[in-house]
């Protein structure tokens, strides 16, 4: 089983985004020697508690501080931008780092609805084009726009022979089954949306068609961890992911507030009963008890490859979290 990494860089309470920053540097580094598969980067906008709004900056820092681990977008907003673009923009990432860039690539509108206008600079561009510029998008990687397409003339630069690795993000079963149109590996949202995941995934395996950037169907999967020593502690560290979670929500301040404080919050009946179903978006516990239950989603999923994304207050608790983590699944001998 692989074990790869999505950090949204969180901003915890008292901090700022400089830290979250750097803190996501720091992950990246220790993962790549915890022996990770993929560190991927979130998009988001318009969020005071997430610092990655730019995954492509991130993408290119992290590559020049490392050394093997892949590094890749988890994932871009393709329906703000142009496929040209974000084309050039990768094609200059794998000229830089061949062999070591994803290319996550997602739909989600990135935030309110005037934010996307802010994004499109008031451009009300449809969601329903989304599939249209996936195919542009590995056409201008690919140098393979039909010679008919109105940009046929248009070329990607740099000129490059290498491509990065395209995934499609989803939490359903309609990104599972454009992903496999598409002929792209599939990464399934749990930490989302957990009660589609085993559809979206068969949906994907049925109906995956080879293409020329994928010959065979490629998967994994995203779900919150929270991982320590002991029951007790692990329990503690997810409070300020429950809590976060609930405020996230709710539209509200998007900080990870301190476990410490959550303790000292009384919440409602329904508050309550949403952080137990939220749970279901996550695997809280010892190495072993982790291990068990994410390999048994894994089973259900059949993919041989989880990212793990983990939003808690402390961040050398985060950090161990990932390093027991490594140590009971072995990443260092594979």
């Amino acid at each position: 089983m692989k074990l790869s990494i999505l950090d949204q860089s969180p901003i915890s309470e008292g901090s700022a985004a400089s830290d979250a920053l750097k803190q996501t540097l720091l992950l990246a580094k220790a993962a790549e020697e915890l022996g990770y598969t993929r560190f991927w980067l979130a998009e988001h906008h318009n969020t005071n508690g997430l610092a990655s709004t730019a995954p492509e900056i991130l993408i290119s820092h992290i590559a020049s501080l490392t050394s093997q681990i892949k590094v890749g977008s988890g994932g871009v907003l393709l329906p703000q931008y142009s496929p040209l673009k974000v084309a050039e923009t990768f094609n200059t990432l794998v000229t830089l780092f061949p062999n070591r860039i994803d290319l996550g690539i997602g739909r989600s509108p990135g935030g309110s609805a005037e934010t996307r206008l802010a994004l499109t600079d008031g451009l009300r561009k449809s969601l329903n084009e989304f599939p249209r510029q996936l195919k542009d998008l590995q056409g201008f990687l690919r140098k393979a726009l039909p010679l008919k397409h109105v940009y046929s003339d248009v070329q990607a630069m740099p000129d490059t022979d290498a491509f990065p690795e395209m995934w499609l993000l989803g939490v359903s079963h309609r990104g599972a089954r454009t992903a496999a149109e598409q002929g792209m590996a599939f990464t399934y949202g749990h930490f989302i949306n957990p009660s589609s995941g085993k559809k979206a995934m068969n949906d994907y395996m049925e109906q995956f068609m080879p293409s020329i950037h994928l010959p065979e169907p490629r998967t994994n999967f995203c779900i919150f961890v929270v991982c320590a020593k002991s029951e007790e502690q692990a329990e503690f560290l997810a409070l300020s992911q429950d809590a976060w979670l609930l405020n996230v929500e709710k539209g509200n301040n998007t900080k990870i507030p301190s476990p410490e404080e959550v303790k000292k919050l009384v919440f409602s009946e329904t508050e309550l009963e949403k952080i137990k179903r939220n749970r279901k978006r996550m695997v809280v516990g010892t190495p072993i008890k982790v291990k068990e239950e994410l390999l048994s989603i894994a089973s259900d999923y059949q993919t041989d490859e989880i990212m793990i994304i983990t939003n808690i207050f402390d961040f050398k608790a985060k950090l161990e979290s990932y390093r027991l983590l490594a140590e009971v699944f072995d990443l260092k001998a594979r």
